[in-house]
């Protein structure tokens, strides 16, 4: 998985899944734009990422937020001069139940989780169409495959990042741009971290590997679809869920 000379963007990139990301890319030699709201995180993920010889861009941004959202690519872009690979990786929960949730849980956790992949993806393309080379890669989630009791938010936002994927491979497959989606199963993040003991453990119960999932076993996943080596390889979703959701 040869990325030298590639530069990915990652958003959420300050800790879990989208740190992870960002490293593996670096390590797998690209060049990284760190997204992210938490200025001082990214600048020690930069900090990692430059450690072993990589480079790293800082770009702290709240991506429910239009203007910043261009604002970084337009400084990713000034400092590499291109974005090969995106991983649309922000997500947040705000879990009730439908009947007590508030509509602005509803809309926090569609804004940041689908509504940013969008633009996104608007700013990357641009871009990539230029070179006629692009990666997108977009983290959903197994409950946006098979829903969650308390979680109607978060699951309709990561089967909406499914759609996405789909429509924008089928947009801009013939100029060699792919868009593929990786959904994690359960994964050690701080989004993970509240859960009870007993909710692990029934969690555990469901999962034919019987163990939780790492933030690197879903980079790594990431590094392959934005390689050449997943060349062939556009509107799929690859599931990173130690077997909890089969076919």
């Amino acid at each position: 998985m040869n990325l030298t000379d590639r530069v990915a963007l990652v958003t959420g990139a300050s800790q879990g899944i989208g740190r992870a990301c960002a490293l593996k890319l670096a390590k797998c030699g690209a060049s990284v734009g760190l997204v992210a709201r938490n200025q001082q995180k990214l600048e020690e993920v930069a900090h990692e990422i430059t450690s072993f010889g990589m480079r790293a861009y800082v770009s702290a941004a709240d991506i429910e937020n239009e203007e910043q959202i261009k604002a970084a690519f337009k400084a990713v872009l000034g400092q590499f001069g291109k974005i090969d690979i995106l991983v649309n990786n922000a997500g947040i929960t705000r879990d009730q139940l439908i009947m007590r949730m508030k509509r602005a849980d509803w809309d926090a956790v569609l804004n940041i989780n689908l509504t940013s992949a969008y633009l996104c993806s608007q700013q990357a393309i641009s871009s990539m169409l230029k070179q006629r080379w692009g990666r997108i890669i977009n983290i959903t989630s197994v409950f946006g495959q098979t829903g969650q009791a308390g979680q109607a938010n978060y699951a309709a936002s990561k089967a909406g990042l499914i759609g996405l994927t789909m429509a924008i491979a089928r947009e801009v497959g013939s100029r060699n741009i792919t868009c593929n989606a990786v959904s994690p199963g359960f994964i050690e993040t701080a989004m993970t971290s509240t859960l009870s003991d007993e909710i692990r453990q029934t969690a555990l119960t469901t999962i034919p590997l019987r163990r939780i999932g790492t933030p690197e076993d879903v980079a790594n996943c990431v590094a392959f679809l934005a390689s050449e080596d997943a060349g062939y390889i556009t509107g799929h979703v690859l599931n990173v869920n130690g077997g909890m959701l089969m076919g």
